[in-house]
């Protein structure tokens, strides 16, 4: 008697659309930097209502390749996989990150969670040596919070 295994198994595709040639890609120099490409692509509509968290990743020049959805919450929190977070960044080749998620309320304190989360991802970067260059918290009125301009990126 012979024992044979299934062999079909299902295709994965992970899928990177690059619309915006290098030279023509937001260089960030700055927190502030940051904050305007996040604040300009965030949609209005969603920033006051609930949690989204983002990703920016960037080529070795700190040039912004393109920006992946991490997840989408409720009013006072999100789930966020770091599977997810370095799966794209590994997917679009990225030589850095930078986090980036909303506040609904306005309040800009990072939360005891925020910090945890963040300091996790900087260790799965260093380890798949993809820095997380920062962490920034954005408010629906315009305000922002940098994790790296507060020495918190440890």
């Amino acid at each position: 008697m012979t024992y044979q295994i299934p062999t079909q198994v299902t295709e994965v595709k992970l899928v990177y659309y690059n619309k915006v040639n290098a030279k023509d890609r937001p260089q960030l120099k700055s927190s502030f930097d940051a904050y305007e490409v996040l604040a300009a692509n965030w949609d209005e509509g969603t920033i006051s209502l609930y949690e989204e968290f983002y990703i920016l990743l960037l080529d070795r020049g700190n040039r912004v390749m393109g920006r992946y959805l991490v997840s989408q919450g409720g009013l006072t929190g999100t789930v966020v996989d770091p599977k997810m977070i370095f799966a794209a960044a590994l997917k679009g080749r990225a030589a850095s990150i930078i986090l980036a998620h909303n506040h609904p309320s306005g309040n800009l304190k990072p939360s005891k969670a925020d910090k945890n989360l963040t300091r996790n991802l900087i260790q799965a970067g260093k380890f798949l040596e993809i820095p997380v260059l920062d962490h920034l918290i954005l408010a629906p009125d315009g305000g922002y919070y940098s994790f790296a301009d507060e020495g918190e990126m440890y």
